[in-house]
């Protein structure tokens, strides 16, 4: 039986949301019948790459879109050329993606999936030029959620697919606990953590107001941000010059955030825009209280986050931070047992079967 070829294609290969959806799929799909290789800019997570080499995943390093744009779409159109693609599902924000679908579209690949992953891009204008082009060139329309759904697609239909991964990683694992938290010097200490990438969307920067409000309040309270990203530097001089800059911690990116969510009490989510958040799924998924941005789609709700405006004063978050109080370790595990169907919407391998079907159905009215 011959394999069908899948090729997925995604702007940048570093730690970020999109891009961990992405080996996600491609490390989960069935591959007695597909043959999945990605082709994906710099910059490249070592990591990642390490992942598909385990996995038997090619990946067809793309130039820099940003710094040499032709060489970037001439590269995807030779790849798709030389593997006689079936299937192009390309993952974005916005609409500009349809550049990548109209070069397949030209390369011959008969299957042009669009997945959109956002509710706001960096291009407003540009999106808007290109979405009525985006639905010629594709043939499938996916979305992690309702909100990044319409802003991609408009009034066309496409279909949900929400951001999964491997649920049972998430589980609080109390070893890990008491070993980061010795790391890191606290015993009985509130640490609120949060993950993401150091940019303008994810917001640390009001969240290290309202710890510096909140460290007023609780002298032993920690901050621990974990990632990377173009605005760590200026994040980390902000937060140098705060009074209490001994404990916020930059722990760095990281290769297995479930023991970190597992050190935390409070998870933090400051951010202006969210398409639909994974690392809200696996904060909650890990039992931890949540204190959100309203400006985040409430689609990933399992019924007790706090929201909060990002508009407030940052005393606001401090103070509601500090009322959340800590959830004990029996607590948090309850609180999974409690959500598990909803959990289980969340699982890579049904996600995956379901990107699988919607393969072999587009495979077959081609044929």
């Amino acid at each position: 039986m011959r394999k069908f070829k899948v090729v997925m294609i995604t702007s940048y290969f570093d730690r970020n949301g999109v891009t961990s959806q992405v080996i996600n799929y491609a490390t989960n799909l069935d591959k007695n019948k597909f043959q999945v290789a990605i082709a994906a800019g710099e910059p490249y997570d070592i990591g990642y790459e390490k992942m598909c080499q385990e996995n038997n995943i090619e990946l067809c390093k793309l130039p820099q879109k940003q710094k040499n744009a032709y060489a970037y779409y001439r590269t995807i159109y030779s790849y798709l050329k030389k593997v006689k693609a079936d299937i192009v599902h390309v993952h974005g924000s916005s609409a500009l993606i349809a550049v990548e679908l109209l070069i397949a579209m030209l390369a011959g690949v008969p299957v042009r999936v669009s997945h959109s992953h956002n509710t706001i891009c960096s291009h407003p204008l540009l999106h808007q030029v290109l979405k009525p082009i985006l639905k010629v060139v594709s043939n499938y329309h996916l979305a992690c959620g309702e909100l990044a759904g319409k802003w991609m697609y408009g009034d066309r239909a496409f279909q949900v697919i929400p951001n999964a991964f491997d649920t049972k990683t998430f589980v609080l694992n109390s070893d890990k606990r008491f070993s980061i938290r010795k790391k890191l010097g606290v015993d009985d200490n509130l640490v609120i953590g949060h993950i993401g990438k150091f940019n303008s969307q994810k917001n640390q920067e009001y969240l290290i107001r309202a710890f510096e409000k909140l460290s007023y309040i609780d002298d032993k309270a920690i901050l621990l941000l974990v990632g990377n990203g173009p605005d760590l530097e200026e994040i980390r001089n902000q937060a140098q010059h705060t009074a209490c800059a001994d404990r916020i911690i930059f722990w760095g990116a990281t290769e297995n955030p479930e023991y970190l969510y597992s050190a935390m009490d409070v998870f933090a989510l400051p951010s202006r825009f969210e398409g639909l958040p994974v690392v809200l799924l696996e904060a909650q998924i890990s039992g931890l209280p949540c204190i959100v941005s309203d400006k985040v789609t409430r689609e990933v709700d399992f019924g007790d986050i706090i929201w909060k405006s990002i508009e407030d004063d940052p005393q606001i978050w401090a103070d509601t931070i500090l009322s959340m109080g800590q959830r004990t370790e029996v607590q948090r595990k309850q609180y999974r047992l409690q959500h598990v169907k909803q959990i289980a919407r969340y699982d890579i391998k049904e996600s995956a079967k379901l990107v699988e079907n919607i393969y072999e159905c587009k495979l077959l009215k081609k044929k």
